[in-house]
């Protein structure tokens, strides 16, 4: 009987912390994945990998936007400056990317040093929608 009685309480705390679980998740985004003093938030990786699009759109070449990093990346606080450049082909990756990469993690267990590829696509001009109108 008291197996029963706490199966019942299981159940119960279950179905209370899904609702709230699925609450949390909702109001995450990341907008508000800011860095914190252990982790480097997804924003800042994502800013800088936008500060770097922005520099090769200056060029005039090709039209680049920066999409979302991997909402799953955790990756810890970085030490030194952050570094981008385009992510090599020879890594496989089937779309572009900028790799933003933490040369010097801060003391950690995990990692000394990370990268995140960041996917971006090619803006479409005026002249480019309207042809496929």
């Amino acid at each position: 009987m008291a197996a029963d009685g706490a199966r019942l309480l299981r159940s119960i705390l279950l179905s209370a912390a899904l609702p709230a679980c699925a609450l949390c998740l909702a109001s995450w985004s990341i907008e508000t994945d800011r860095s914190t003093e252990d982790t480097h938030g997804l924003f800042e990786i994502r800013e800088e990998a936008r500060r770097f699009i922005s520099q090769e759109n200056a060029k005039g070449h090709q039209q680049w936007e920066v999409l979302e990093p991997n909402l799953k990346t955790l990756v810890p606080r970085c030490a030194a400056p952050l570094e981008t450049q385009w992510t090599p082909k020879s890594l496989g990756l089937s779309k572009p990317s900028v790799t933003v990469i933490c040369a010097a993690a801060v003391p950690n267990f995990v990692m000394k040093r990370w990268d995140v590829h960041v996917p971006v696509k090619r803006k479409l001009d005026r002249k480019d929608a309207g042809e496929r109108l």
